[in-house]
């Protein structure tokens, strides 16, 4: 029997192939296309998942820069835009990297760490029993069988895995906008060569990445570096378009946001050079992640309109995922550790999904958002709205509940804030960290006594750090404190999180 199968082989699925891999288990992805979709989709990493992967080592993998990705200095919300730099806990990180390098990279590390993707291999159905799951699955030479112990549906919006087991999908719907994207090329001319943005003769200049947005919808010019540049075009209330997407209609979409022309053609070369629209939109999750030996990942969970928080969140999904799955497997853990996937991730959606309608509602037209969004503007004067609305584009303002109570440390439940190059190193290993500044040792012997599942870190006293920190694989803190008084508590959480005590050399 196959411990674990994915069906998908998008950045989502493929980021959990590489931590199920990393942890020991063997897994097989499945995917009905012959290979990686060309057409460009996503274009970068926002938030958390940046961090996250860069102490995989996966964003020096995806770009070919291994210096440390900076804070973003600016960013936008529904079009205002947030002045970054301002701050001075920046917690937002941004990288352009096109979602094909994306899989890509997570592709040819999951093979080298002993995954292995089907191409061109469809799931068709699905028996979920008590022992596993039997797999029905369309390849190349036919159909055939697979037996697997646990399934997870990577599968998209429209996941046959979720709808197959019966998880409803709640949320809300909306189809009164048509949204319009393309790459295109642009006269050098019409380019501010200061900020890079796109002079618009009759409207003003549209500054990289904020968007605008008038009575009639929003537009958003888009330079990505290395590439042809992206325009977006919003319209609310329009008739619905038949045919394929042109470069006439989103020429004649923007033309009628911005009440003025933008000369522009297709870009030169090969492509495939994106050219989508798109009607309405949802925002969605499912009602559970886990359905017994059946767990949801990524869009087939959650689906939302906030834009750029799509890989924020699946690609997290993963890395929450990754490493209980593969406990279990291990018998390390009993399987009930799965739930805590679907309590902690269910609540990093949520998050997204308020952000999503936030931004939807101040778009929308009308005077009321008009007043609304100048309200809005106002209060980002203020640098605590600033961080607030910083911290919720990264999802940095989620806290997991961690059972630890209402005394915990204020680090249990977050992810691990900057641990420094020991500890970044060790991190890349995908292992259960124990952080132990004792000047003695003493958090390291408190669980050296009971288990050897934890990798340890002898670090130098710092005043303002805890003396002990438990990190999990998906590098949130299980437990922080003092680890003579609270020796117990931290085996407690290496228990809870880890297994069972399994005595050293036993």
């Amino acid at each position: 029997m196959t411990d674990v199968v994915v069906t998908g082989a998008g950045p989502n699925g493929l980021m959990l192939a590489c931590e199920l891999a990393l942890a020991g288990c063997r897994p097989i992805v499945l995917e009905r296309a012959p290979g990686p979709d060309p057409v460009p989709k996503a274009n970068g990493l926002v938030g958390q998942v940046v961090t996250v992967l860069e102490r995989r080592g996966l964003i020096a993998r995806m770009t070919g820069d291994d210096r440390p990705v900076p804070p973003a200095p600016g960013y936008a919300f529904a079009g205002l835009p947030l002045d970054l730099g301002r701050l001075a806990d920046n917690p937002l990180q941004a990288v352009p990297v096109p979602q094909l390098r994306i899989v890509e990279a997570l592709a040819e590390w999951a093979t080298e760490l002993g995954a292995e993707i089907r191409w061109g291999h469809e799931l068709v159905d699905l028996r979920p029993g008590t022992g596993g799951i039997g797999l029905d699955v369309e390849g190349p030479d036919g159909r055939y069988g697979i037996d697997a112990a646990y399934l997870v549906g990577a599968d998209g919006a429209h996941s046959m895995v979720r709808k197959r087991c019966g998880i409803a999908f709640p949320g809300v719907s909306q189809d009164r906008s048509t949204s319009r994207f393309g790459a295109v090329r642009v006269r050098p001319g019409d380019l501010d060569p200061v900020t890079g943005g796109l002079v618009v003769p009759g409207f003003g200049t549209l500054a990289p990445f904020v968007g605008v947005r008038t009575d009639r919808g929003g537009v958003t010019w888009a330079p990505l570096p290395g590439r042809a540049p992206f325009l977006s075009a919003v319209e609310w209330d329009q008739p619905a378009a038949d045919g394929p997407m042109t470069l006439g209609e989103l020429r004649a979409s923007v033309a009628r946001v911005l009440g003025a022309d933008i000369p522009f053609e297709a870009p030169e070369g090969p492509g495939p050079h994106p050219l989508r629209r798109l009607n309405g939109g949802n925002n969605r999750h499912a009602e559970r992640f886990r359905d017994d030996r059946v767990l949801l990942l990524g869009d087939a969970a959650h689906v939302d309109t906030a834009g750029g928080q799509g890989l924020n969140l699946g690609m997290q999904d993963a890395v929450n995922l990754g490493w209980k799955l593969a406990a279990v497997v291990r018998g390390d853990v009993p399987e009930d550790l799965l739930d805590s996937y679907d309590t902690e991730r269910r609540a990093a959606a949520r998050r997204v999904l308020l952000h999503a309608g936030s931004i939807t509602a101040l778009l929308m037209p009308g005077p009321e958002v008009a007043a609304l969004r100048e309200l809005f503007a106002e209060l980002l004067a203020d640098d605590a709205t600033l961080h607030r609305l910083a911290a919720l584009t990264a999802g940095s303002d989620l806290r997991y509940d961690m059972g630890a109570g209402p005394d915990a440390h204020p680090l249990v439940g977050r992810l691990l804030a900057d641990p420094g190059p020991e500890a970044r190193a060790a991190l890349a290993t995908g292992r259960p960290l124990l952080l132990d500044r004792t000047p003695d040792g003493t958090a390291a012997t408190a669980l050296a006594a009971v288990t050897d599942r934890v990798e340890a870190l002898l670090l130098p006293p710092c005043d303002d750090r805890p003396a002990g920190v438990l990190v999990r694989p998906d590098q949130y803190v299980a437990w922080a404190g003092d680890p003579i008084a609270g020796a117990d508590d931290l085996r407690a959480a290496a228990h809870r999180w880890f297994g069972a005590p399994v005595p050293v050399g036993g």
